[in-house]
């Protein structure tokens, strides 16, 4: 029996699988969420230098996902392979840096625990299938844009453009909505929310969003076709009025301060492609139109 077969026929050590590979992307997202804004940050710099014909900002030592190799942010302490294993590690460090003893922020582990959980979920709700091939870079996408965003109010196209042509490319093998569906999705997700934009502009003069959600919703409807869009967009709205208006409160910001809306869209497009059909099948019984 082949490690496929096997797979396919033991459907819990299959999510036990996906869990433990959950683990590890996740540790990975950790670094991809911290560095890649910074990234990009040094690119416009630097741009902006070319552009104002400026001198070229000072050349610094290498700095991409790959390179150098983590350390401690207070001490510097290079983090050894046995000192970056997702969680275990945490824990047996009790939380803290091996070589200065400084805290670690519980949000490294939470980080990987949550990509393993949510990556196993996928696996339990599709099983065995090219659905959860392709669902899972899909679920640890937007789990590093919705923490991106929130921490810098950010979607980097560098995440969001690559998912919605990968969108296009897994529907025309109809696996999640037909290609037409979904490239009507992708042109219907970017228009609405546009036009909202737009239309908010014009009445108040402010920008209400950001071009980043656009993308984002474009993104998710070229995965689940124009059918999820409703939902996300209702979903989103819903929740994210209500998070948001408990965090004003709880921080006691005004009612003018920028709010991410692009965890909200992660949250709500994820939902309504794992679970749309039902979803909006309970409402219309419920509504009394079946």
């Amino acid at each position: 029996m082949s490690i496929f077969e096997f797979m396919a026929s033991h459907p819990l050590a299959f999510v036990f699988l996906v869990f433990f590979i959950g683990l590890l992307v996740g540790s990975f997202l950790n670094v991809v969420v911290y560095r890649l804004p910074l990234m990009m940050q040094a690119e416009w710099r630097s741009q902006a230098h070319e552009f104002l014909d400026l001198p070229a900002p000072e050349r610094r030592d290498t700095f991409n996902l790959i390179l150098p190799n983590s350390s401690c942010p207070h001490c510097g302490h290079e983090i050894r392979p046995w000192e970056n294993v997702p969680v275990v590690s945490w824990l047996a460090l009790r939380g803290r840096c091996s070589a200065c003893k400084a805290p670690i922020s519980t949000r490294y582990p939470l980080v990987e625990l949550a990509c393993a959980l949510l990556s196993a979920w996928v696996a339990w709700h599709f099983g065995f299938t090219w659905q959860t091939a392709a669902m899972l870079p899909l679920t640890w996408g937007l789990l590093a844009m919705s923490l991106i965003d929130a921490d810098h109010q950010l979607l980097p196209d560098a995440l969001v453009l690559p998912l919605l042509w990968m969108g296009l490319l897994v529907n025309h093998y109809q696996l999640f909505a037909s290609l037409d569906d979904a490239l009507w999705g992708a042109v219907a997700g970017y228009l609405i929310l546009w036009s909202v934009y737009w239309l908010f502009k014009l009445i108040t003069g402010k920008e209400g969003m950001g071009h980043g959600d656009f993308k984002l919703l474009a993104m998710l409807g070229a995965w689940g076709g124009w059918q999820v869009l409703p939902l996300t967009i209702l979903l989103s709205s819903l929740v994210g009025a209500i998070i948001g208006t408990l965090m004003l409160r709880l921080r006691e910001d005004e009612f003018g301060t920028p709010i991410p809306f692009g965890p909200y869209l992660a949250i709500a497009g994820w939902i309504a492609l794992l679970w749309g059909d039902q979803i909006t099948g309970t409402y219309l019984q419920f509504a009394g139109f079946k």
